[in-house]
């Protein structure tokens, strides 16, 4: 085992030894937003219980050949320095052209204000600067929005 993941193995113990119907199998780690600070303040959202939705790029995961997310599915989620520091189950999945991104995920992606005008506008700015692919920003571009719940803290 790499020596990194050591503080993942003994946190998804921990979570286990709390609530044993948990799987055996660790799911994959992650961690919001492309810079460690983002991180902790997208992180600090979903513990306060504000922020219960994401939404990424479909051409990010094309690109990358990483799967996407599927209903029922954990998340370890990462602070900005790599520390576990949540759970999440993913509760839903719907992929939409960016313009049929709803007031209702807007909302429930818990940041700024929290209307559909403020998301579009910081998403749009994140994918331009972040996106994995060579496409990048496309105002029909197609995203991915989840919705998850917190299983622990």
């Amino acid at each position: 085992m790499a020596p990194d993941q050591q503080p993942l193995v003994e946190f998804w113990r921990l979570r286990r030894s709390e609530s044993p119907d948990l799987p055996d199998a660790m799911p994959a780690s992650w961690a919001f937003g492309a810079t460690p600070a983002h991180a902790d303040e997208l992180l600090a959202l979903v513990l306060a219980g504000v922020k219960t939705g994401t939404a990424s790029s479909l051409w990010d995961y094309e690109h990358s050949g990483e799967p996407l997310p599927e209903e029922g599915e954990l998340s370890i989620i990462l602070d900005g320095t790599g520390a576990p520091r949540a759970v999440i189950e993913t509760t839903r999945i719907r992929i939409v052209p960016l313009g049929e991104v709803d007031e209702e995920h807007a909302h429930a992606e818990g940041e700024g204000d929290r209307s559909l005008a403020s998301w579009r506008e910081v998403h749009e700015r994140y994918w331009r600067l972040h996106s994995e692919n060579p496409r990048g920003f496309a105002p029909d571009m197609p995203v991915v929005c989840e919705r998850f719940r917190l299983l622990y803290p």
